[in-house]
């Protein structure tokens, strides 16, 4: 069919203007269930002036129609889909926290590209200039990498988007990033950290003590820190269990973050924003910026903030709760209040406190906001069974082998010095 022919010459024209975008644009059609009165219907739907970007400037209607079928088929598809779509609504809330308007940008787990898709979008809001951003990503699955690449085309984004398990093959070693934001997938087990070397620079101290293998959530913590530049901000969305997990390399990661002033602040979110998990989920921001030097954010090294969001966002079916503008916007002003010089931020009882690291020392460094803000707290970490029983037993099996392991070397040590058993 003519339109494979012209998709192939194009997909040539792209890799000549950079070797990355190779294979973005398939030769689909004649696969396709589409006739060739439909395939023409729609090329001539989209070939009228409103569509037309040189015309329309601001309305972004193809990246519009992009994320509206997006949105549709991870509704459509479940926990299918979390590899690539993070609710607009919790997107939103994380870019409008970190304010990235200038400098590098990076997403270590980028889906689709919708992080990159509306800081921008928050740029242009603010009068910003798209050329004043730079954005690099890395994903682990080519499919999902090229639904990237084709969002961030269709916005006319320069980036440098790789593939690769960000985790064991860092593609930006030395990349250091002005904001990382980040949705990366909860609590991978058998991730394999014994592949890491022993001197990863991504890590805290010791692989024995600071990874663990039935676990990879702080992992990613280590990774953002390591790429943040020196007055660098990263946001992430996590698991509830990362809050109060006593998993001995997870625990000892917590606590040396907070020791360190490593962590900004963080935001406990209602359940069921997900479509693609049951796990409730938390924000953590984590800031290289803490020590008020800088002349526009105050000095909080000693503090950080708590947000309980649990009874905000509004129902919009049975099954999706979504962040609505004023919900965004009251999260955000209160961490910029907090934040910034200037800021007027006051506790407020039952949604957010600032709390010493003092305080978080002697609450065991559990991060739950719920123990700070005056509300009941949430102990549990709203894992399902049937995945907690699943890690569970997946460490437990883990914990067994190494135990045979021990077992048998001391019985040949014991056989070596004549004291066989």
């Amino acid at each position: 069919m003519k339109v494979d022919q012209a998709f192939v010459l194009l997909d040539e024209l792209l890799a000549k203007r950079n070797s990355d975008y190779k294979g973005v644009l398939e030769p689909i059609f004649v696969k396709s269930q589409l006739s060739p009165t439909q395939v023409a219907g729609l090329i001539n739907l989209f070939s009228k002036e409103k569509f037309s970007e040189i015309n329309n400037p601001e309305s972004d209607i193809y990246g519009r129609v992009y994320e509206y079928y997006i949105g549709k088929f991870a509704m459509a598809e479940g926990s299918g889909a979390g590899q690539f779509f993070t609710p607009g609504s919790v997107v939103r809330l994380l870019v409008e926290m970190l304010e990235p308007l200038k400098g590098r940008i990076m997403d270590l787990a980028c889906g689709s590209g919708g992080m990159f898709v509306q800081s921008l979008k928050f740029l242009q809001a603010h009068g910003g200039d798209k050329n004043d951003i730079s954005i690099y990503g890395q994903e682990r699955y080519e499919g999902t990498l090229r639904l990237c690449k084709m969002n961030l085309l269709l916005r006319n984004l320069s980036f440098d988007v790789k593939l690769g398990d960000s985790l064991l093959q860092d593609r930006f070693a030395d990349l250091k990033a002005d904001y990382a934001l980040m949705n990366p997938p909860f609590n991978i087990s058998n991730w394999h950290p014994e592949l890491l070397p022993d001197n990863d620079p991504r890590l805290f101290g010791s692989k024995d003590i600071f990874t663990t293998q039935g676990n990879a959530n702080y992992m990613w913590f280590q990774t953002l820190w390591h790429h943040l530049s020196e007055r660098g901000t990263a946001g992430v969305v996590m698991a509830n269990g990362v809050m109060i997990t006593g998993s001995a390399g997870e625990k000892n990661v917590r606590e040396h973050m907070i020791q360190q002033g490593m962590v900004d602040c963080i935001v406990q979110m209602p359940d069921k924003l997900f479509l693609t998990t049951g796990i409730p989920a938390c924000i953590f921001i984590l800031s290289k910026n803490r020590d008020g030097r800088d002349g526009e954010h105050s000095e909080r090294k000693n503090e950080i903030l708590f947000i309980d969001a649990r009874k905000l966002g509004n129902m919009v079916s049975r099954r999706l709760r979504v962040f609505e503008e004023e919900d965004v916007a009251r999260i955000a002003d209160t961490y910029h209040s907090w934040r910034n010089n200037g800021g007027s931020y006051s506790d407020t009882e039952g949604f957010c406190k600032a709390a010493t690291l003092d305080e978080v020392a002697a609450n065991s460094y559990v991060l739950s906001p719920g123990r700070y803000v005056g509300s009941e707290a949430e102990e549990d970490d709203g894992v399902p069974y049937e995945e907690k029983m699943k890690l569970l037993t997946t460490e437990l099996a883990a914990q067994f082998e190494e135990s045979a392991l021990l077992e048998k070397r001391i019985r040949e040590n014991l056989a070596g010095i004549g004291f066989g058993i």
